[in-house]
């Protein structure tokens, strides 16, 4: 069996993994005389809380009803500090969680570095070529198939309609409209559009619009690609909502932005759309205890959150002409099998269940959107679900590089973004910040 490449030196390291998929050898799960596994435990790992408890209830109940005597313990691990996890966690057997969740800009790094099982068998049972392909490619590696798209989260802007009607502007229809609408609401003690220094993520988007990109793949060697003149262009435009239309701190990630929103700090955010839900206006609020079940609180929660969305508006973010969309950065995750999983084929039954139309349904009525396509009317056809599928048209995601978990482990991309905001020159950190990459991906 072909052994992955071992380019990502600081992942496949630690991992010391091959691509061979834990289907073969002392690693299978013992099995019945009837060919069903043996009951056992196994683990998966979600990250953060994109995943709603209702959809981590019927994993657990659906996979325990369809493999009586095993159980499923679901670990919520945080985004932050992930990568390192990951690497110690995948190179032990005793350690491993057997279903791991991976954001999609991780995913070629694990993936070329043996991290996960072979699934490639199982391509067209989990939606073939209706699964997201951008996904797809990054959870592939060597013509196989590793890592299956879980969800995508396509960005779009969350606005304050208040704030909107008090500074007199309207929906921006052109990236550079929308600059200037970011400006107009900004006052001392609001941010105009809430972009904290460390966040690349949203930042991406100016690059990627006007042309540029992160890196580029020039023959067998990668080269950094933010101080190509498409990209300063794209950077200059962010450092100056930057210096002009945010209070947020520079120090600062994307984190939670809807908490400066709700809090009245802040009249515009970007994030995927199911943050819809984290929206909590203080004029909306019916002070419903968390742990209040009852039917009355069930309304009001239901009165509640009618209230936060008749007061925030949504829109894709645009792009340079009236009428195109920017081309964001496409949030989400992929799912796999863990190499090093004893319990490959119990795994694999996991799988089989997050890809069911049921769960993929599930998926999409979260305002997430599924892995596969078929599913994704199940986003429904109100406000938001239009803004996510919009930003989803051409919404692009990182370099699929084998070692690009070594960029974001490193927080390069956090470091030039936060220089930025700081007010650092953007042709010359740009430059430096070119050959970070590039040290880090060849």
């Amino acid at each position: 069996m072909k052994i992955l490449r071992f380019a990502a030196v600081g992942v496949a390291a630690a991992l010391t993994l091959t691509a061979c998929g834990s289907g073969d050898g002392a690693g299978d799960t013992a099995s019945t005389p009837a060919g069903t596994p043996e009951p056992a435990t196994i683990k998966l790992w979600l990250n953060g809380t994109d995943t709603p408890d209702a959809l981590r209830e019927y994993l657990t109940t659906t996979f325990e009803k369809e493999n009586p005597g095993s159980k499923l313990v679901i670990e919520q691990q945080d985004w932050n500090g992930l990568v390192p996890r990951l690497q110690t966690a995948l190179a032990s057997e005793d350690q491993t969680p057997d279903v791991v969740e991976i954001g999609n800009t991780q995913s070629p790094t694990f993936t070329y570095a043996g991290a996960f099982a072979d699934i490639t068998d199982m391509y067209d049972e989990l939606g073939g070529d209706k699964l997201l392909p951008g996904f797809v490619a990054a959870g592939s590696a060597d013509g196989k198939f590793y890592a299956a798209p879980y969800y995508s989260g396509a960005r779009a802007v969350f606005y304050n309609k208040d704030a909107f009607a008090a500074a007199g502007v309207e929906v921006p229809t052109t990236l550079a409209e929308f600059t200037e609408v970011a400006k107009k609401l900004q006052t001392d003690t609001q941010s105009g559009f809430w972009l904290p220094g460390q966040d690349w993520y949203n930042g991406a988007a100016w690059i990627y619009t006007n042309g540029g990109d992160l890196a580029v793949q020039d023959g067998s060697t990668w080269k950094g690609a933010l101080s190509s003149p498409e990209s300063v262009k794209g950077l200059e435009e962010v450092q100056d909502l930057f210096q002009n239309a945010t209070h947020a701190p520079a120090d600062s990630d994307s984190n939670e932005p809807w908490v400066p929103f709700n809090a009245g700090q802040a009249a515009m955010f970007s994030a995927p759309t199911w943050a819809r839900w984290s929206i909590d206006l203080p004029q909306c609020n019916q002070g419903v205890a968390a742990d209040d079940k009852s039917d009355a609180a069930k309304a009001k929660l239901a009165d509640q959150q009618k209230c936060n969305e008749e007061h925030t508006g949504i829109f894709p973010l645009p792009g340079l002409k009236a009428g195109s969309y920017a081309n964001g950065f496409a949030g989400g995750s992929n799912i796999a099998v863990a190499a090093k999983s004893k319990h490959p084929e119990l795994a694999k039954s996991l799988l089989k269940i997050m890809f069911t139309e049921d769960f993929q349904n599930m998926l999409g009525q979260n305002g997430l959107i599924p892995g596969n396509t078929d599913y994704a009317a199940s986003m429904g056809d109100d406000v938001y679900a239009k803004a996510a599928v919009a930003a989803a048209l051409n919404a692009k995601l990182t370099p699929a590089a084998e070692k690009w978990a070594d960029v974001e482990g490193d927080r390069i991309l956090e470091d030039f973004f936060q220089k930025l905001a700081t007010g650092a020159d953007v042709k010359e950190s740009a430059a430096a910040t070119d050959k970070l990459i590039e040290d880090a991906l060849n």
